[in-house]
């Protein structure tokens, strides 16, 4: 079983400003490399189309002034000043933003929240006397929560397609063009076949973990912005130091007095010199706010700014070199070094582009919104590969490279992609605003309404240009969307399915401690979504088998609207029937980004976390009311999950569980045979794993109760018989009486997502020797 644990991030904490410089440093290779390979490709895809027809030095004057506003607008005020404040406890990005917003307006679509997960020290929502109207309207209304999910699937769905796609696409092939640029000019066939090598390799190498190699990522792009920095103040001086009045807005105006229509369709050029800045948001939870800032403003902006200058300057006096304009900006003698640094620059981008990836859809699976799929971590910093995704990507990568072949479509599809993330953006922070700070609604509206009109303006750009590939994003969110809304859907009809048919508590302890059942010993872990309640797979279980484990434990693992939990806050603990029943629940908690490792220590904490809970209740009981007035099924504990064994009530021995010790300590022999041919299966060690043996204290078993001493001998007793994993094999179809769009999407949207994803146990990481499945078929 998996442990999950919290991780404590850097921006949680009061840093020092030299560790702030030395975070800043680090940020530079994982969050700008994608913004700072923008130089290789926003000229050329701005003057395409008619805008040809302007090609004079007052229209690259206003094209990099265009530029700048862009640059000084989106990232520098925006983000920094803005979007770096609406962080969830240091964590950015979109999901923090739907995570703000569940929370202080009960906005989540999550079936299982209980009160106590309100009392999470990452919760922080503090009851506020003051109720936003916007507050009030979404929490009144379902279908609005909805839509808003919608929003943040398709921007989900964006930015993976964004950044996942077509960021290496764009990158890689434009810093590969400079190979047309040399006396030998490369064929198009030829810089094509050497770019869908470089990304073969690129997405082949994410298995091994990009942690090895991850310490050359800042110095490559420091020395690509020092490159293009220096080629910039060359380029200024050498051709036309007339350029920097260009940074005046008035030369906007001329820009498009002159080219009218022409000018507007080629803000969906300009807005690529901007593609990357979500990554300052996003990848917030791996450093802090002023690190970010301290890269941007004090490394990156300067340098960016400077070279689209030094690029404009060359290009007002050779207006004939606009297709591939930064590798004509070069001189001859440093062409060969700034085209090696240009390319690992650009894989650097690429890189960070799949690793957000594979954080987005984990959080999106945290969410209730994607499937169920292979997560493996390559290191212990976080860093993760999902291998289904990864060669998907890969796919339509490869696809996209080898269909369009030109940096100007996938430019494209690159600029819509990223405009809709950030036109989404905006709007949710707009009512980050308003419900969460509790500003007035007129700084939300002012806010979300002067980003939209700069921000409309290159939608309404890029859309412009569908038909020259604009269309592929739309249609890839289209598909991603409708899968995560179809899982979704799904999952939360099942959900509801199990909610309503839950065994009544009044019949269970009508049938006595017994149940009416053969009680053998050992443990059942009973897996299910219930929060609350006792599932019917359990009901189902004990009427065609009339016998169970000596001791029942609910387990439901369930995620809580909060980037981490503290392994402090993991369990919440509770009875279920009175003690002769031996009857308890667990719910384990864990944040959207929370890591799951598995450790094989799930069991252990378990039993502790329980012993701890029956002590914690005998102590209350003796003080405060007796067990007839008590709930017993509702009343939660929070417990650790890595409490200290020193200071546990029971005692700890431990040896190997597949010794010859072990295997004689199983009374059934088809048991030990079952056991020899699955460790013969496995012969490297994968099934070496830490057998406790639970003891009571002596100091603890002094003045302890008769009735809690023969309770937690039984939980002893019960754990060393051995413990089974009992889940529900659902089959999920719709009602007969379903209308036909439901049941095409129970039937055949959900049910083919559910066949070709990861099952609960695997991804669970229950050991398949002692696993039950209880077979059920759902009619939602």
């Amino acid at each position: 079983m998996m442990a999950y644990s919290g991780v404590t991030h850097p921006s949680q904490l009061q840093l020092s400003w030299g560790r702030n410089l030395i975070l800043a440093y680090q940020s530079i290779g994982v969050v700008y490399g994608d913004l700072s390979t923008s130089p290789l490709y926003v000229f050329p895809n701005t003057f395409i189309g008619k805008l040809q027809q302007h090609k004079d030095e007052e229209a690259v004057f206003g094209a990099f002034s265009l530029i700048f506003w862009t640059l000084t607008l989106i990232p520098l005020l925006k983000y920094l000043l803005v979007l770096l404040n609406a962080h969830d406890n240091g964590q950015g990005g979109i999901f923090a933003l739907y995570s703000l917003l569940c929370r202080h307006a009960k906005l989540s679509l999550l079936p299982n929240q209980q009160a106590a997960d309100e009392e999470l020290s990452a919760y922080k929502s503090d009851p506020s006397t003051d109720s936003s109207p916007f507050k009030t309207i979404f929490e009144k209304h379902k279908r609005l929560r909805t839509v808003l999910l919608l929003l943040v699937l398709s921007t989900a769905a964006s930015l993976v397609i964004g950044n996942g796609v077509l960021s290496p696409a764009i990158s890689v092939l434009s810093s590969m063009s400079g190979l047309q640029a040399t006396e030998k000019k490369w064929t198009d066939g030829q810089l094509l076949l050497l770019t869908c090598v470089i990304l073969v390799g690129l997405f082949a190498f994410q298995h091994s973990g990009t942690h090895r190699v991850a310490f050359m990522f800042s110095p490559i792009v420091i020395i690509w912005l020092i490159s293009i920095l220096s080629l910039g103040f060359y380029n200024i001086i050498h051709w036309n130091p007339k350029i920097i009045y260009a940074i005046s807005p008035l030369y906007i105006i001329k820009f498009f007095r002159v080219t009218g229509q022409d000018g507007w369709i080629s803000l969906g050029g300009i807005l690529l010199s901007v593609t990357g800045t979500e990554a300052m948001f996003s990848n917030l939870g791996h450093f802090t706010s002023v690190s970010i800032r301290l890269a941007f403003a004090f490394l990156v902006y300067p340098c960016l700014v400077v070279q689209y200058m030094g690029q404009a300057a060359f290009l007002s006096k050779n207006l004939g070199s606009i297709p591939n304009s930064f590798y004509s900006s070069v001189p001859d003698p440093v062409f060969w070094p700034v085209f090696v640094i240009a390319a690992l620059a650009a894989i650097v981008g690429s890189q960070a582009a799949i690793t957000s990836t594979f954080s987005i859809i984990k959080q999106c699976h945290a969410l209730g919104c994607f499937p169920r799929v292979k997560l493996v971590h390559t290191s212990k910093h976080g860093h993760m590969y999902i291998p289904e995704i990864n060669w998907i990507l890969m796919i339509l990568t490869l696809a996209v490279t080898i269909g369009f072949r030109d940096t100007i479509l996938i430019g494209n599809a690159y600029g819509l992609a990223f405009m809709i993330v950030m036109f989404i953006t905006t709007f949710l922070m707009a009512l980050v605003i308003v419900v969460v700070w509790e500003k007035s609604c007129f700084l939300g509206a002012l806010f979300l309404g002067s980003l939209w009109i700069v921000e409309g303006a290159y939608l309404s750009a890029a859309l412009m240009k569908l038909p020259q590939g604009g269309w592929v994003p739309l249609v890839l969110a289209c598909i991603s969307m409708t899968a995560m809304y179809v899982w979704h859907y799904g999952t939360r009809r099942k959900y509801s399915f199990d909610l309503h048919n839950k065994v009544s508590l009044k019949w269970l302890l009508g049938l006595g401690p017994s149940l009416g059942i053969v009680r053998v010993p050992g443990i059942g872990l009973v897996y299910s979504e219930l929060a609350t309640g006792v599932p019917a797979i359990f009901s189902h279980f004990v009427t065609n088998i009339p016998a169970f484990h000596k001791v029942v434990v609910f387990v439901c693992v369930k995620s809580v609207p909060v980037p981490h939990v503290y392994p402090e806050e993991r369990f919440l603990v509770g009875r279920v029937c009175p003690k002769p029943y031996r009857m308890y629940r667990c719910i384990v908690r864990y944040g959207y980004k929370d890591i799951q490792r598995e450790d094989g220590d799930f069991e252990n904490q378990l039993i502790q976390s329980i012993a701890e809970f029956i002590q914690m209740e005998a102590g209350e009981l003796q003080s405060s009311a007796s067990e007839s007035h008590q709930s017993y099924d509702g009343r939660m504990a929070v417990l650790s999950s890595d409490k200290s064994l020193s200071n546990s009530i029971l005692t700890v021995s431990e040896v190997e569980e597949n010794d010859e010790t072990g295997r004689q300590s199983s009374k059934s022999m088809t048991l030990q045979s079952l056991r020899s041919v699955y460790e013969e299966e496995y012969q490297e060690g994968q099934v070496r794993r830490r057998r406790v043996k639970f003891g009571l204290t002596e100091a603890s078993s002094r003045g302890m109760e008769a009735s809690v001493r023969e309770e937690l001998m039984d939980l002893i007793g019960a754990k060393e018989a051995g413990v089974a994993y009992v889940m529900g094999h659902s089959y999920v179809k719709a009602r007969k009486s379903s209308t036909w769009v439901k049941k095409m999407i129970i039937d055949i949207g959900y049910s083919f997502l559910r066949k070709n994803c990861r099952g609960p146990a695997v991804a669970l990481n229950i050991p398949h020797i002692s696993l039950v499945e209880v077979g059920m078929v759902y009619y939602v």
